[in-house]
């Protein structure tokens, strides 16, 4: 894959829809997505001929940076922020159409780490020697973060009666 795009604009037009469905599925939002796909795309731009030469796989290095990006914000919106007034309103916020799925919940409530496993091997259809090389873990942590990652959202979908079992067709 690294010959295979001349330049990054190229490479941004092929792969940029699989990377906002990554960026969705990893924030739960498509607004934040767009967001993160557009920040790592901005860092690995100036630095593109040095990741198309050096790593190997140019889009396993972008969602595994997407990844780690995703991570990072969330761990500085964690923090608490002071201030000294409480604010008036609450600001308007669209709400997405996906919030009230059951899937979609029980996802956004995974683990980072178990959602970007969940996400490249399901949604993208990624092997998990491609997930442990995208992410930088290897196939063992691929594997143990999938099988958790599953027994916790079969847990949720059966505790909201979404199993799918005992549901007959009539």
């Amino acid at each position: 894959m690294p010959g295979e795009f001349a330049d990054f604009g190229e490479f941004v037009r092929a792969t940029l829809p699989g990377l906002l469905r990554y960026g969705h599925a990893l924030t739960g939002n498509p607004h934040d997505a767009a967001d993160l796909v557009q920040t790592v795309l901005e860092k690995i731009g100036s630095r593109w001929s040095y990741v198309q030469s050096k790593t190997g796989d140019p889009l396993a290095y972008i969602r595994r940076s997407m990844a780690n990006a995703h991570v990072s914000r969330w761990r500085r919106t964690k923090r608490e922020n002071l201030v000294a007034e409480i604010p008036d309103s609450q600001p308007v916020s669209h709400a997405d159409p996906f919030e009230h799925e059951p899937l979609w919940q029980a996802l956004r409530a995974l683990p980072p780490r178990q959602r970007a496993v969940m996400v490249l091997r399901y949604y993208d259809g990624l092997s998990e020697a491609e997930i442990a090389a995208a992410l930088g873990v290897t196939q063992g942590t691929v594997k143990s973060q999938a099988s958790k990652a599953i027994a916790s959202l079969r847990t949720k979908l059966t505790l909201t009666g979404l199993d799918g079992e005992g549901s007959e067709a009539e």
